[in-house]
Protein backbone atom coordinates (compact mmCIF):
# COMPACT_ATOMS: atom_id res chain seq x y z
CA UNK A 1 0.00 0.00 0.00
CA UNK A 2 3.26 2.03 0.95
CA UNK A 3 4.60 1.64 -2.23
CA UNK A 4 1.38 2.34 -4.18
CA UNK A 5 1.08 5.77 -2.14
CA UNK A 6 4.88 6.45 -3.13
CA UNK A 7 3.94 6.11 -7.01
CA UNK A 8 1.90 8.92 -7.28
CA UNK A 9 3.80 11.61 -7.82
CA UNK A 10 5.25 9.59 -10.84
CA UNK A 11 2.17 9.05 -12.85
CA UNK A 12 0.92 12.51 -11.78
CA UNK A 13 3.98 13.59 -13.56
CA UNK A 14 3.67 11.82 -16.59
CA UNK A 15 -0.04 12.14 -16.88
CA UNK A 16 0.84 16.15 -16.96
CA UNK A 17 3.87 15.61 -19.12
CA UNK A 18 1.55 13.82 -21.70
CA UNK A 19 -0.88 16.63 -21.80
CA UNK A 20 -0.63 19.65 -24.51
CA UNK A 21 1.18 22.14 -23.12
CA UNK A 22 -1.21 25.44 -22.13
CA UNK A 23 -2.38 27.55 -19.18
CA UNK A 24 -5.15 26.18 -17.09
CA UNK A 25 -7.06 28.44 -15.01
CA UNK A 26 -8.51 27.10 -11.84
CA UNK A 27 -10.15 30.29 -10.01
CA UNK A 28 -7.78 32.64 -9.82
CA UNK A 29 -5.13 30.27 -10.33
CA UNK A 30 -3.01 29.67 -13.26
CA UNK A 31 -1.42 26.52 -13.87
CA UNK A 32 0.90 25.57 -16.41
CA UNK A 33 0.29 22.01 -17.55
CA UNK A 34 2.34 19.74 -20.53
CA UNK A 35 5.80 19.21 -21.11
CA UNK A 36 8.82 18.18 -18.92
CA UNK A 37 9.53 21.51 -16.95
CA UNK A 38 5.54 21.84 -15.91
CA UNK A 39 5.45 17.86 -14.89
CA UNK A 40 8.90 18.49 -13.15
CA UNK A 41 6.89 21.01 -10.93
CA UNK A 42 3.77 18.94 -10.35
CA UNK A 43 6.19 15.97 -9.38
CA UNK A 44 8.22 18.65 -6.84
CA UNK A 45 4.82 19.17 -5.07
CA UNK A 46 3.27 15.88 -4.80
CA UNK A 47 6.15 14.49 -3.92
CA UNK A 48 6.56 16.96 -0.79
CA UNK A 49 2.53 16.55 0.25
CA UNK A 50 2.89 12.92 -0.43
CA UNK A 51 5.68 12.25 1.82
CA UNK A 52 4.55 15.12 4.33
CA UNK A 53 1.26 12.92 4.24
CA UNK A 54 3.36 9.79 4.95
CA UNK A 55 5.23 11.76 8.02
CA UNK A 56 2.04 12.51 9.67
CA UNK A 57 0.54 9.39 9.42
CA UNK A 58 3.69 6.50 10.11
CA UNK A 59 5.14 9.47 12.56
CA UNK A 60 8.61 8.93 10.55
CA UNK A 61 9.86 8.30 7.11
CA UNK A 62 12.79 5.80 6.74
CA UNK A 63 16.20 7.04 4.83
CA UNK A 64 15.44 5.43 1.35
CA UNK A 65 12.21 7.74 1.97
CA UNK A 66 14.19 10.79 3.05
CA UNK A 67 16.62 10.00 0.29
CA UNK A 68 14.21 9.89 -2.45
CA UNK A 69 12.23 13.06 -1.56
CA UNK A 70 15.31 14.67 -0.96
CA UNK A 71 16.61 13.29 -4.97
CA UNK A 72 12.92 14.95 -6.17
CA UNK A 73 12.82 18.09 -4.09
CA UNK A 74 17.27 18.66 -5.56
CA UNK A 75 16.65 17.65 -9.56
CA UNK A 76 13.03 19.20 -10.13
CA UNK A 77 14.17 22.42 -8.55
CA UNK A 78 17.26 22.71 -10.58
CA UNK A 79 15.42 21.60 -13.98
CA UNK A 80 12.81 23.97 -13.38
CA UNK A 81 15.23 26.65 -12.01
CA UNK A 82 17.68 26.01 -14.99
CA UNK A 83 15.04 25.00 -17.61
CA UNK A 84 16.99 22.16 -18.30
CA UNK A 85 16.50 18.08 -18.57
CA UNK A 86 19.71 17.31 -17.70
CA UNK A 87 19.06 17.38 -13.86
CA UNK A 88 15.78 15.47 -14.22
CA UNK A 89 18.29 12.69 -16.28
CA UNK A 90 20.77 12.36 -13.49
CA UNK A 91 18.36 11.92 -10.41
CA UNK A 92 17.08 8.47 -11.35
CA UNK A 93 21.00 6.99 -11.40
CA UNK A 94 22.22 9.04 -8.95
CA UNK A 95 19.73 8.23 -6.32
CA UNK A 96 19.58 4.55 -7.37
CA UNK A 97 23.65 4.79 -6.82
CA UNK A 98 23.15 6.57 -3.17
CA UNK A 99 21.40 3.48 -2.52
CA UNK A 100 23.61 1.12 -3.48
CA UNK A 101 26.05 3.23 -1.46
CA UNK A 102 24.27 2.62 1.74
CA UNK A 103 23.19 -1.11 1.25
CA UNK A 104 27.14 -1.61 0.40
CA UNK A 105 28.13 0.45 3.89
CA UNK A 106 25.88 -1.26 5.86
CA UNK A 107 27.89 -4.80 6.27
CA UNK A 108 30.74 -2.67 7.71
CA UNK A 109 29.28 0.16 9.65
CA UNK A 110 26.79 -1.79 11.24
CA UNK A 111 26.00 -5.31 12.60
CA UNK A 112 23.11 -5.79 10.02
CA UNK A 113 23.11 -5.76 6.32
CA UNK A 114 20.35 -2.55 4.93
CA UNK A 115 18.43 -5.57 3.73
CA UNK A 116 18.06 -7.00 6.97
CA UNK A 117 16.56 -3.66 8.94
CA UNK A 118 14.06 -3.55 6.01
CA UNK A 119 12.70 -7.07 6.10
CA UNK A 120 13.79 -8.63 9.37
CA UNK A 121 10.23 -7.96 10.81
CA UNK A 122 8.86 -10.76 8.16
CA UNK A 123 11.81 -12.82 7.90
CA UNK A 124 13.69 -14.40 10.10
CA UNK A 125 16.71 -15.67 7.51
CA UNK A 126 20.45 -16.71 8.57
CA UNK A 127 23.20 -14.43 8.48
CA UNK A 128 24.32 -15.60 5.08
CA UNK A 129 21.40 -15.53 3.45
CA UNK A 130 21.13 -11.80 4.58
CA UNK A 131 24.51 -11.01 3.34
CA UNK A 132 23.45 -12.56 -0.14
CA UNK A 133 20.26 -10.90 -0.58
CA UNK A 134 22.67 -7.26 0.40
CA UNK A 135 24.79 -8.41 -2.37
CA UNK A 136 21.91 -8.86 -4.99
CA UNK A 137 20.26 -5.70 -4.15
CA UNK A 138 23.54 -3.57 -4.01
CA UNK A 139 24.23 -4.99 -7.61
CA UNK A 140 21.04 -4.50 -8.80
CA UNK A 141 20.95 -0.73 -7.92
CA UNK A 142 23.92 -0.19 -9.49
CA UNK A 143 22.51 -1.99 -12.61
CA UNK A 144 19.25 -0.14 -11.97
CA UNK A 145 21.38 3.19 -12.28
CA UNK A 146 23.37 2.33 -15.03
CA UNK A 147 20.16 1.19 -17.12
CA UNK A 148 18.58 5.02 -16.22
CA UNK A 149 21.24 6.27 -17.67
CA UNK A 150 21.26 4.47 -20.89
CA UNK A 151 17.64 5.42 -21.25
CA UNK A 152 18.13 8.80 -20.86
CA UNK A 153 20.45 9.66 -22.79
CA UNK A 154 20.06 6.88 -26.09
CA UNK A 155 16.37 7.11 -26.13
CA UNK A 156 13.47 9.50 -27.20
CA UNK A 157 12.04 11.67 -24.64
CA UNK A 158 8.67 9.62 -24.71
CA UNK A 159 10.71 6.54 -24.39
CA UNK A 160 12.69 7.82 -20.75
CA UNK A 161 9.83 8.83 -19.41
CA UNK A 162 7.69 6.13 -19.88
CA UNK A 163 10.46 3.70 -18.81
CA UNK A 164 11.18 6.15 -15.71
CA UNK A 165 7.62 5.80 -14.47
CA UNK A 166 6.57 2.38 -15.52
CA UNK A 167 9.73 0.33 -16.60
CA UNK A 168 11.38 0.85 -13.02
CA UNK A 169 8.31 0.25 -11.13
CA UNK A 170 8.18 -3.29 -13.51
CA UNK A 171 12.25 -4.48 -13.35
CA UNK A 172 12.00 -4.37 -9.15
CA UNK A 173 8.47 -5.96 -8.96
CA UNK A 174 10.31 -9.01 -11.18
CA UNK A 175 13.77 -8.27 -8.84
CA UNK A 176 11.78 -8.90 -5.78
CA UNK A 177 9.81 -11.64 -7.05
CA UNK A 178 12.75 -13.30 -8.26
CA UNK A 179 13.91 -13.92 -4.78
CA UNK A 180 10.58 -15.37 -3.41
CA UNK A 181 12.31 -18.60 -3.57
CA UNK A 182 15.19 -17.91 -1.79
CA UNK A 183 13.31 -16.11 1.24
CA UNK A 184 9.84 -17.90 1.29
CA UNK A 185 10.71 -20.67 3.74
CA UNK A 186 12.16 -17.76 5.91
CA UNK A 187 9.00 -15.95 6.26
CA UNK A 188 7.55 -15.43 9.68
CA UNK A 189 4.06 -16.73 10.17
CA UNK A 190 2.30 -14.28 12.70
CA UNK A 191 0.44 -16.28 15.80
CA UNK A 192 -2.35 -15.36 15.09
CA UNK A 193 -2.19 -16.93 11.36
CA UNK A 194 -0.81 -19.74 12.67
CA UNK A 195 -3.76 -20.87 15.20
CA UNK A 196 -5.95 -20.31 12.18
CA UNK A 197 -4.07 -22.44 10.18
CA UNK A 198 -4.47 -24.97 12.78
CA UNK A 199 -8.10 -24.42 13.47
CA UNK A 200 -8.74 -24.89 9.71
CA UNK A 201 -6.73 -28.37 9.54
CA UNK A 202 -8.59 -29.39 12.20
CA UNK A 203 -11.75 -28.91 10.93
CA UNK A 204 -10.60 -30.38 7.85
Amino acid sequence: MKQLIEFIPLLLFFSVWAMDERIVSLGSLDIGVGGIFNAAGFLLVASVVTYGILLLVQKKLDKFQWITLGGVVFFCSLTIVFQSVTFLKLKAPIVNWIFASIFFASRYFSDKPAIEHMMGHAIDAPKDVWYRLNKLWIIYFITLGVVNLIVAYTLSEATWLQFKVFGNLILTFVFVLGQMPMIAKYAIIEEGESASDSNSEESA
